[in-house]
């Protein structure tokens, strides 16, 4: 599935995307989906992407279902809300909200080091380094 690359939509400052962009998206996304499901689905692959090119409103958007259908107090739960987490403190940033994107960027780390400590596979493909990688980056933005 091919998915929309919309301009980022920040709140207060540039137009909101049309209602239900994003829902061919959010319907990859089922209760009951298995992990490894979960891991491949358009949703997350979006939400990465979204988060990569700095679209963080529209990652949070597509993510929010993967995190929703994940089980919980899953190490998978967290990673999706780790990931969250890091796109609504990236955008808050980006807003000029500093110390609203500081405490977002510690409930995220909290998500990361929950992770840490579980161990095992990766969960939703995502690795910890990757996580942390992120992480890290989101930390140096905010000094």
């Amino acid at each position: 599935m091919s998915f929309p690359r919309p301009v980022a939509y920040i709140p207060g400052q540039t137009p909101r995307h049309p209602e239900g962009l994003f829902e061919a998206l959010r319907a990859t996304v089922r209760a009951g989906m298995s992990e490894g499901a979960l891991a491949d689905c358009d949703a997350l692959r979006a939400g990465l992407y979204y988060l990569d090119e700095g679209l963080f409103w529209e990652a949070h958007e597509v993510l929010e279902p993967v995190w929703m259908a994940c089980p919980p107090n899953s190490a998978a739960r967290q990673v999706a809300q780790a990931l969250i987490q890091i796109a609504n403190a990236r955008l808050k940033l980006r807003m000029g909200r500093r110390q609203a994107a500081a405490r977002i960027a510690a409930l995220a780390d909290r998500h990361v080091t929950e992770v840490r400590h579980a161990g095992g596979e990766a969960p939703l493909g995502q690795s910890l380094e990757s996580l942390e990688r992120r992480l890290e980056g989101l930390r140096q933005d905010l000094r």
